[in-house]
């Protein structure tokens, strides 16, 4: 197996211990391991002075896949960005399960922000909740944004436990027939918010992430907690099609 060369995210800084090497060297032998064919490997470690954020993407026989972590030291961030690797590459080769959740421990982070430091604007696909779930699965997210086709308006999964998902649309409509995963429908549509008070109630709420419908174009929005405390946004490019 040929694997790719593994490069620095830009913006990372260059440490004296160099975890990126520590990383190379963990990644490197888990794609080499694996029966797939694991391609176009890029990691990006950013270390502060209390924790190492750590992320790995890769295509996996062309599907892609992620993996992020928040450790304490380089060390522990290298063998655990490997270790998740190697899961990712078993779970996307194998036939599909619900992965483990919660997974390790991620590190809380240092502080917490109130204020949005990034905005996504992602075209979103048009795909049943089964396939977006496999998605979240794959690509190590905590909540999926994506365009459901039984009502043709935005929606997200997540995860409600060990084995479970939940879908929860902009629009209210009947579940979905014969799901694949295990899937259970939210009670209620997203509720219209602006940016701010989002960022009110996730903070006030202590909540790793929150869907909702923006009141002028109605389009789901999703706001999250980063790992470095800091707020994002996922807000969709263009209206569905």
């Amino acid at each position: 197996m040929s694997v790719p060369p593994l490069s620095p995210s830009p913006d990372s800084p260059a440490p004296s211990k160099d975890p990126l090497a520590l990383a190379r060297t963990g990644i490197t032998a888990a794609a080499r391991d694996a029966s797939a064919l694991v391609e176009a490997i890029r990691v990006r470690l950013t270390t502060g002075p209390e924790r190492v954020l750590a992320q790995v993407n890769a295509e996996v026989d062309g599907r892609r896949v992620r993996v992020q972590l928040a450790a304490r030291t380089a060390g522990e961030a290298a063998e655990r960005l490997a270790d998740g690797l190697r899961q990712r590459v078993r779970t996307v080769s194998a036939n599909w399960r619900p992965r483990p959740w919660p997974g390790a421990a991620p590190t809380p982070p240092v502080s917490f922000s109130t204020r949005i430091v990034r905005v996504k604007s992602p075209s979103l696909v048009w795909c049943s909740p089964d396939a977006a779930i496999r998605t979240l699965d794959a690509m190590d997210y905590d909540i999926h944004l994506f365009t459901d086709p039984a009502t043709e308006t935005d929606a997200v999964v997540h995860r409600i436990g060990p084995t479970g998902y939940r879908l929860t649309r902009t629009l209210p409509a009947a579940p979905p027939r014969h799901p694949a995963a295990p899937l259970t429908l939210g009670p209620h549509p997203a509720p219209p918010l602006t940016d701010r008070e989002a960022a009110d109630r996730l903070t006030a709420a202590d909540l790793p992430y929150l869907f909702y419908a923006d009141p002028r174009t109605h389009r789901g929005r999703v706001l999250y907690r980063r790992l470095d405390g800091h707020l994002a946004l996922l807000a969709p490019a263009t209206a569905p099609a």
